[in-house]
């Protein structure tokens, strides 16, 4: 069976408090960079190797792998408090995302701006329920980076079709394919992890999926 692996940690583990004699450019790029250093000890201790940031080119639309291990895919994500690794030696086209529960959103005014019609309908049945807003949010970003697109695509386009009452599915679009995904809602966190599937009459089989938390 094929298998996802997720590794995600609090920021505050990884990154220490940064000086205030930092600008804010500064610090902006002091925590990418530690950011940055984190994935490659994470990558590096799956690959029992060394990795580098001069490791990893990048595909014609941003999207960075190593060229060095084609059978290894990876993406990750953060937000604001959390960070997360989606990583497997089998599924080729994977996407990660993470949100903060707590993180202050215009809920509305975004999912008027990125939530395809139905999305926006099932949201307001849902009496405009914030987790069923992160989960539909999660899912597209999921999806748009597991196809390599990103933010190419109009959000809108993409329904996603969340259910509130499920944690996984399937969504397709003509210029994306067919994806499936996991939504993972963790204490004060929402992650969702997506990749390229099949449909057929059969349906999808989910892969393992191996969660992971540095403490």
């Amino acid at each position: 069976m094929a298998k996802i692996q997720l590794e995600w940690t609090a920021l505050a583990q990884i990154i220490p408090e940064l000086s205030e004699n930092l600008s804010r450019t500064q610090q902006v790029a002091e925590k990418k960079a530690l950011i940055y250093q984190f994935r490659n000890q994470l990558i590096g201790q799956q690959l029992n190797t060394d990795i580098h940031n001069s490791d990893f080119a990048k595909t014609e639309y941003g999207k960075p792998y190593l060229s060095a291990y084609p059978n290894f895919h990876f993406n990750h994500s953060h937000s604001q408090q959390h960070y997360v690794l989606a990583s497997s030696q089998k599924i080729a086209h994977l996407g990660v995302d993470i949100e903060d529960l707590t993180r202050k959103v215009r809920f509305e005014s975004l999912a008027l701006h990125a939530f395809h019609p139905e999305e926006l309908t099932k949201w307001e049945q849902e009496s405009q329920d914030p987790a069923y807003w992160f989960k539909v949010w999660t899912t597209k970003e999921a999806v748009l980076k597991a196809s390599g697109l990103g933010i190419r695509l109009d959000l809108k386009e993409l329904n996603t079709q969340c259910m509130a009452d499920q944690n996984g599915g399937m969504c397709t679009h003509p210029k994306l394919g067919v994806f499936a995904y996991q939504n993972i809602q963790l204490p004060h966190v929402m992650l969702t992890v997506a990749w390229q599937s099949e449909q057929s009459c059969k349906g999808f089989n989910f892969p393992q999926i191996e969660l992971k938390q540095y403490a």
